[in-house]
């Protein structure tokens, strides 16, 4: 049985969700964020029929993210999805969103698979200059998402600067940049951070600025301040030359996630 879960749920759902911490960072990041009653926030659960929760499906905003222990009503979540008019992007676990993607009868734009690594200590020392690295905040969220839709990797980002400003004042954001020539030319940043875990996303620089080691400067500075409050971190990537400086700072492949765009 499938059923929309309620603040009333929430102890059942994050004892579900805490088997696979790491794996779940999006959806208990947004659950401690925002909760199970936003217009932008809906949760549902299937239970099996001894009335236990065997799986959750998060909406936030247009975008779904499905996660499951064991075998679970594939066909049901893509119904929930398909009549939702909202519905644009999905991403998990492949071995779940696999299972969902041949019941979405919306017309599929783009899939992207990209590996998912995560950290728990930095491999470097503490000798880093990084008095050339700024922390951003809420001011600064307007100049953040123009730099990164100026990236192309990253032009096609559903983040505006309305969503990005309320993550930097809640707490489920936090950015750091490098200033050259009286612009924004690299950046790195942290989403759905929760009580146990944050991505890293955005991190990127202009072509013209590459080569510095500036993405570098900003992931360490990002990582160190994280890592010290006890937080693991997890981050996608579809780009060994990416991958290679990440797994140089110490972060390890756990496997693959997907991302699905439809019209």
């Amino acid at each position: 049985m499938i059923r929309r879960l309620n603040k009333s749920d929430h102890d059942v759902c994050f004892n579900l969700l805490k088997t696979k911490g790491a794996e779940n960072l999006f959806i208990i990041g947004d659950i401690e964020a925002y909760g199970y009653e936003q217009d932008f926030q809906k949760l549902w659960g299937e239970f099996n029929e001894s009335a236990e929760l065997i799986a959750v499906l998060l909406k936030y905003h247009e975008n779904y993210i499905p996660f499951a222990t064991e075998s679970f009503n594939a066909e049901g979540f893509a119904e929930i999805m398909s009549n939702d008019p909202d519905f644009k992007m999905m991403s998990g676990l492949k071995g779940i969103t696999e299972k969902i993607e041949p019941y979405l009868d919306k017309q599929l734009k783009r899939k992207r698979q990209t590996y998912y690594a995560k950290c728990t200590r930095l491999n470097t020392n503490n000798n880093v200059d990084f008095s050339n690295v700024q922390r951003a905040f809420p001011y600064d969220s307007e100049a953040l998402v123009a730099f990164l839709n100026s990236v192309p990797e990253f032009s096609d980002s559903p983040m505006t600067v309305e969503r990005n400003r309320r993550a930097l004042k809640n707490g489920t954001s936090r950015s750091f940049f490098i200033m050259e020539d009286g612009k924004m030319v690299s950046t790195a940043s942290t989403t759905a951070e929760n009580s146990l875990s944050a991505m890293v996303v955005g991190v990127a620089t202009l072509e013209n600025y590459k080569k510095r080691g500036y993405a570098t400067k900003c992931m360490l500075r990002l990582c160190s301040l994280l890592l010290d409050e006890g937080k693991e971190l997890c981050l996608f990537y579809d780009n060994p030359a990416a991958g290679a400086i990440y797994k140089r700072i110490g972060f390890e492949d756990i496997g693959y996630w997907m991302m699905y765009t439809y019209e």
